[in-house]
C-alpha cells in the first residue's frame, strides 16, 4: 500500500502557495506516495457572507452555519476555491482531481451540536475504498463539506475533517499549512508541542482560540494512527511538529 499524506491548506494559504509547495507535491508524488489535499476557505466565507449582509460567527474556532451561510460555503468551496487550487496544482504539471461529499458518498457525516453551530458536522465515515482508487493516478483536492445519511450537507471544520480523513486513511503524515510559521511563542516557532505544553499556553493566551481547532486535530490524529504531524506556512519546513505523549 502506498504512504498517504493529508495537507490540509486554509483559505490564506491558498491564495499565496510558494514555489516550495509544488515542489514538495512533486517530489512526494516521484516518490510513489498518495496524496490528499484538503482545503478551507474560511476568509473567503466570511467576506462573501458579509457582502451578502449574513451573520458571520465562529465559537472556537467554529463557523455558525445557517441555511444561507451554508450555501455561500458549498458556492465559495466548490465554485471558488478548488477550481483555484487545481488550476494552480495542474498549471504546475501534476494530475489532480476536484472532490467532494457527493462523489459516490464520499464523506458521510453527522451534526456536531445542531443547537450551537446550526448546519455543522463531523466526518463520520468516508468511501474509503474509492479515494484510494482516485488518488493511484491523480493529486485529490476535497471540501471540508459533508452530507448525512439522508442527504443534508453539512459545513464541517477543515482541520477536523482532515484529521479524521488522514485517520481513516491510515496517513503517515498530516500537514496542516495555514498562514503562519507554526505554534508561535513570543514570536517565535515552537518546534516541538506536546498537549501538555499546548494547555499551558492555552491559558496563558499565547495560542489564541482560531488555532485551537489545528492543535486537537494534529493531536486527535497522532492519538489515532497518524505517524506525524505539522503546522507549517511551507510545505518546505516542519514548522511545528506535534508529539503525543501517554498520560
Amino acid at each position: 500500500m502506498k504512504e498517504t499524506i493529508v495537507v490540509k491548506i486554509g483559505g490564506n494559504a491558498s491564495d499565496q502557495l510558494p514555489t516550495t509547495f509544488f515542489k514538495q507535491l512533486e517530489t512526494w508524488w516521484l516518490e510513489g506516495k498518495q496524496i490528499l489535499i484538503i482545503h478551507g476557505g474560511g476568509p473567503q466565507i466570511s467576506q462573501w457572507s458579509e457582502k451578502l449582509q449574513l451573520p458571520v460567527k465562529k465559537i472556537n474556532g467554529i463557523r455558525v452555519t445557517n441555511n444561507e451561510t451554508l450555501n455561500v460555503t458549498k458556492a465559495v468551496l466548490l465554485g471558488l476555491v478548488q477550481p483555484k487550487l487545481c488550476q494552480f496544482i495542474g498549471n504546475a504539471g501534476l494530475p489532480v482531481i476536484g472532490l467532494n461529499a457527493s462523489d459516490n458518498h464520499l464523506l458521510e457525516g453527522k451534526y456536531l451540536n445542531q443547537a450551537e453551530y446550526g448546519e455543522v458536522g463531523q466526518v463520520t465515515k468516508i468511501n474509503k475504498k474509492w479515494l484510494q482508487e482516485e488518488l493511484q493516478n491523480q493529486i485529490g483536492i476535497l471540501a471540508p463539506l459533508a452530507q448525512t445519511h439522508e442527504g443534508q450537507w453539512l459545513n464541517v471544520n477543515a482541520d477536523m475533517a482532515a484529521a479524521t480523513i488522514a485517520i481513516q486513511l491510515h496517513a503517515e503524515s498530516l500537514v496542516l499549512l495555514t498562514d503562519v510559521p507554526g505554534v508561535l511563542n513570543s514570536g517565535k516557532v515552537v518546534p516541538k508541542l506536546t498537549e501538555t505544553v499546548a494547555d499551558d499556553l492555552f491559558q496563558q493566551h499565547i495560542i489564541k482560540s482560531g488555532m485551537m481547532p489545528k492543535i486537537k486535530a494534529s493531536f486527535n490524529a497522532l492519538r489515532n494512527g497518524v505517524n506525524q504531524t505539522f503546522i507549517t506556512n511551507d510545505l518546505g519546513r516542519p514548522g511545528t511538529q506535534f508529539q503525543y505523549v501517554e498520560k
